[in-house]
């Protein structure tokens, strides 16, 4: 009965362990075809069957994308767009998720509940009185207007909140009776105790203002303050035909994504598992 038992188990561990190959295999296979036609000619894109070998190999892609279009100025936006929205929202998340999680005032519970339900409004239904807003302020046009736009985040006020209340109530009040404000508590105690929520933060933000395209395209319509998003769009249209170079702009544009979670993956996990999880 254990062997049956046992053999059982495998059986069911291999099955998973091949339902999980197959499901990541067709998740990566996408990318991997993206990878692969910016490494070809341009008629052989679109072939069928399709080509898994470039034959031969066109690395001039690469270089041809930089010399056609205005990557350098659209990496360099989204760069700046990026890290200043990532940073915005990490600070304002996380000094709000603290008030939240750690002080107690009046109607503290239902104005987080108000703050967090803004999550099920969709920005379609009122990005244009914002548009309107940000429009009186002289800011359209202008890379503040997206920094703005995001400079607040009620996820990231969630996220924060939830991993707050898993360290012990203990250390902040031990801090409070040794004089310490709560400002200081914030940054000298939570915060650093925090780092595997931060870096989950960090990269949901900087990823999701990476690839933001609808912002862009609403506040940014000069060519010189375009970001890679907008680049590429009007890069399929001008060079319709050049799928080639095409497919290695989008390769450039998800490798600092790539790059990001590469690196960062395990606070990514460590934070998104512990988070919600109460000392």
């Amino acid at each position: 009965m254990a062997a049956r038992t046992s053999a059982l188990r495998k059986s069911g561990r291999v099955l998973l362990y091949v339902t999980m190959i197959v499901a990541a295999a067709g998740i990566m296979l996408p990318f991997a075809w993206m990878v692969i036609s910016s490494l070809k000619l341009n008629n052989q894109v679109f072939t069928a069957p399709v080509q898994w070998i470039p034959d031969p190999v066109q690395w001039r892609n690469y270089v041809d994308i930089w010399v056609k279009a205005d990557m350098v100025t659209w990496v360099r936006n989204t760069l700046v767009v990026s890290v200043a929205v990532t940073f915005l929202q990490v600070l304002t998340g996380s000094f709000a998720a603290y008030g939240f999680a750690k002080m107690r005032f009046p109607g503290r519970d239902a104005l987080f509940l108000l703050y967090i339900g803004t999550i099920a409004v969709p920005w379609q239904s009122y990005m244009i009185p914002q548009f309107q807003m940000l429009s009186g302020w002289g800011l359209n046009n202008t890379l503040w207007a997206i920094m703005l736009l995001q400079a607040f985040g009620a996820f990231g006020v969630f996220l924060m909140k939830q991993y707050y209340e898993s360290i012990p109530a203990s250390l902040s009040e031990a801090a409070r009776i040794d004089g310490l404000s709560e400002y200081g508590i914030w940054w000298r105690i939570i915060m650093p105790l925090s780092v595997p929520a931060l870096a989950s933060l960090t990269i949901i933000t900087f990823v999701q203002t990476w690839n933001d395209y609808l912002g862009p395209l609403i506040y940014l319509r000069e060519r010189p303050l375009w970001t890679i998003q907008l680049g590429l769009q009007s890069f399929v249209g001008e060079y319709n035909a050049e799928h080639a170079l095409i497919m290695a702009g989008s390769v450039l544009s998800v490798l600092p994504i790539a790059l990001i979670f590469l690196f960062g993956q395990r606070y990514f996990i460590q934070g998104i598992a512990t988070t919600g999880v109460k000392g």
